[in-house]
C-alpha cells in the first residue's frame, strides 16, 4: 500500500467495468460507452477517437495502431494496424534523388496512415454498437471544444517550430504563433468535419473521397510518392501474438514490425538474473536494467523489419540460449563499454496514447494509437485538418539492411500494446507510451509487478532510467526525483546520466482480481488521464 502521507495516486477499483487513459475526456467517454451497453472494444475505439481530437499532439487519424483484444470467450487476437509505403518508394529513386535519410518535416516520412481502417475492422467484428456512433464524442469535443490540460500544453509547447513550419499547421493548431494556455478552448472544425464524414462512409470516407484526395494532393505537392490507389488500398490485419513465460503468466505482445519481441527478449535476460532479490530502488537494479536494455535492443537494431519482406528471427530472438548469452555479457560492476555485433543480425521519447478497458464481461482491450513524435511528422492536410504522423522515419535507406524503405512495406513500430494473461484468461492488458522506451517499460512495470510485488499504481509511477539510443546508448536518460546517491552510484557504474527535458513515457494498465471480481486500474501521472470503473 502506498504512503498516504506522501504525493501520488490510489488505485482504482470497480467491479462492473473499467477505462484507463492518458486523457480524462477519454476515460470518461469509455465509461459512458460501457454504461450506454457497449462493449469493451466499443469503449475503446470511441475513447481513441476523442484522444485523436483533445490529445492532438500525441494522436491522431494520420497514425497507426496496434491491438490486442482478449474477449471472454474467446482466443486472443493481435490487429496491425501500421500503415505502408507508396508503391513508388522504391530506394533506388531515394539514391537517385541525393536522399540518405528521411526527415521528420518531410513526406517521405508518412506512409498510408493505418488509424481508420483498423477502426473499422475491430469494430466490425468486435463491437456491439456503430463505429458511426462510436465516433460521436470525439466529433462533438472537435466542434464544441475541449479544455487544454497541462502534458498537452506543455508537449505543444515544444512543437511550435513545428508546426510554424507547415502553414496549416500553424493556421490550425497554433494560436498567434503560441500554443493554447492551459485551460483554453480549442475547436478543430475541420477535424470535426473529417471525422463526420467518416462517421456516415466508413473506411471509404478516409482512404477514398475528398480526405484522401486532400491528404495526396498535399503530400505530393510536397515531393511525395503518395498516390490515391495507395490509400485506396491501405489494409491492416489480423496477426498472432508472440509470448514468453515470466514468473508463471504468460506475457504477449504483437510481432514484429513492432518491438514487442524486444520486450519478450528484455524479460528473458532478467529472468535468469534473480531480481525478486536485488533492491527494487538500488543502482544494482537500475544497472541491471540499462544493461540488459542496451544488449535486447542492439538487437532490434539490426533485425526487426516487416515480415512480409524479411524474415525475422522471432523464435531465435526468445530461445533461452539467447537470453542466456546476453545475460553472460552483464557485468554488476560495471557499464560493458562496447557491445557486441547482435548475432541475430542478418548482415528517443517520443508521442502515442495507449489506453485499456474491461467490461463487465471480462473483455479486455490493450489499445496504442500514435503519430510517433509529438505532432507527428508536422505537416497537416489542409483541407481535411488531418495531422500525419511520421513513421516513415522508421525505415533507413541502406539497401542492404532488413528494414530498407521498399514498396508497400511497414516500417520498424515502437507502439506496442501488451496483454498479461493466465490459465487462459486475460489478466492485465497494460502498456508503457514513449517511442523507443516502451519494450523497456513493458519489463519495468511486470518486474515492479510480479518480481517486487509492487501495488499497480504504485508499480505505474517508480522512477524510470532508460539509454539514450539517440546517441549510441552513451547516455543513460534519468528521471528527476530518483535519490542522489543511486545516479551518482550509476555513475561509478560507468553510465553518464542526465535528466531529460520531460518525463520518460507514460503508463495504463487495468489488473483483472478473478477470485474477488474486481478490477483494479492505473493511470501514469506523467500523463494527463486516469483511471475510471463503476
Amino acid at each position: 500500500m502506498r504512503s498516504l502521507y506522501m504525493p501520488g495516486r490510489s488505485t482504482v477499483h470497480a467491479t462492473n467495468g473499467m477505462a484507463a487513459t492518458s486523457q480524462p475526456l477519454s476515460t470518461f467517454t469509455a465509461i459512458q460507452i460501457l454504461q450506454q451497453g457497449g462493449n469493451a472494444m466499443d469503449a475503446a475505439i470511441a475513447a481513441v477517437a476523442v484522444q485523436c481530437v483533445v490529445e492532438p499532439q500525441s494522436t491522431g487519424i494520420g497514425g497507426d495502431c496496434f491491438c490486442l483484444y482478449k474477449p471472454h470467450d474467446g482466443e486472443l487476437v493481435g490487429f496491425n494496424g501500421s500503415g505502408r509505403a507508396p508503391a513508388a518508394a522504391n530506394v533506388q529513386w531515394y539514391c537517385d534523388n541525393s536522399i540518405d535519410q528521411i526527415e521528420r518535416q518531410s513526406p517521405h516520412a508518412v506512409t498510408v496512415p493505418g488509424v481508420i481502417d483498423a477502426w473499422e475492422q475491430l469494430s466490425a467484428d468486435y463491437s456491439t454498437m456503430q463505429l458511426k456512433d462510436l465516433l460521436q464524442p470525439a466529433i462533438r469535443y472537435a466542434n464544441e471544444g475541449f479544455p487544454v490540460n497541462h502534458r498537452v500544453n506543455f508537449d505543444w509547447q515544444l512543437c511550435l517550430d513545428l508546426l510554424s513550419n507547415d502553414p496549416a499547421g500553424a493556421k490550425y493548431y497554433l494560436s498567434d504563433g503560441k500554443a493554447p494556455p492551459i485551460g483554453s478552448i480549442v475547436k478543430l472544425p475541420l477535424l470535426a468535419e473529417t471525422l463526420f464524414h467518416i462517421a456516415e462512409q466508413g473506411r471509404e470516407g478516409f482512404y477514398d473521397g475528398w480526405v484522401a484526395e486532400d491528404i495526396v494532393a498535399f503530400l505530393r505537392g510536397q515531393g511525395g510518392l503518395h498516390t490515391q490507389e495507395d490509400f485506396a488500398n491501405a489494409r491492416g490485419e489480423y496477426v498472432t501474438p508472440i509470448k514468453t513465460d515470466y514468473w508463471g503468466y504468460e506475457v504477449y505482445e504483437c510481432p514484429p514490425n513492432g518491438q514487442g519481441v524486444v520486450a519478450l527478449a528484455l524479460l528473458n535476460i532478467l529472468a535468469g538474473l534473480d531480481m525478486k532479490n536485488i533492491d527494487p530502488n538500488s543502482a544494482e537494479r537500475r544497472h541491471i536494467e540499462i544493461e540488459a536494455a542496451r544488449l535486447a535492443y542492439r538487437d532490434r537494431e539490426g533485425v526487426i523489419a516487416d515480415p512480409a519482406f524479411v524474415d525475422v528471427p522471432v523464435e531465435a530472438w526468445l530461445s533461452e540460449n539467447h537470453a542466456a548469452r546476453n545475460r553472460d555479457l552483464i557485468d554488476r560492476s560495471k557499464r560493458l563499454a562496447d557491445l557486441p555485433p547482435s548475432p541475430l543480425a542478418a548482415a528517443i521519447h517520443n508521442d502515442t496514447v495507449y489506453l485499456t478497458v474491461v467490461d463487465g464481461e471480462r473483455n479486455a482491450v490493450s489499445f496504442i494509437n500514435t503519430l510517433f513524435y509529438p505532432f507527428g511528422s508536422g505537416l497537416v492536410a489542409p483541407k481535411s485538418g488531418v495531422v500525419l504522423h511520421n513513421r516513415g522515419q522508421g525505415f533507413v535507406l541502406d539497401p542492404d539492411h532488413p528494414n530498407c524503405i521498399a514498396p508497400g512495406k511497414r516500417p520498424l513500430h515502437t507502439i506496442i500494446p501488451g496483454m498479461l494473461m493466465k490459465d487462459g484468461r486475460a489478466q492485465m492488458p497494460f502498456g508503457v507510451m514513449g517511442g523507443h522506451y516502451q519494450a523497456a517499460g513493458h519489463a519495468h512495470l511486470l518486474v515492479n509487478l510480479l518480481d517486487y510485488e509492487m501495488d499497480l499504481q504504485e508499480a505505474i509511477e517508480d522512477t524510470r532510467v532508460f539509454p539514450d539510443f539517440s546517441d549510441g546508448a552513451n547516455t543513460v536518460q534519468v528521471e528527476d526525483g530518483m535519490a542522489d546517491t543511486v545516479r551518482k552510484e550509476l555513475e561509478a557504474l560507468g553510465h553518464a546520466t542526465y535528466v531529460p527535458d520531460r518525463p520518460i513515457g507514460g503508463a495504463q494498465a487495468i489488473w483483472i482480481d478473478w477470485e474477488e471480481g474486481v478490477l483494479r486500474g492505473g493511470s501514469d501521472p506523467r500523463k494527463d488521464g486516469c483511471a475510471i470503473g463503476f
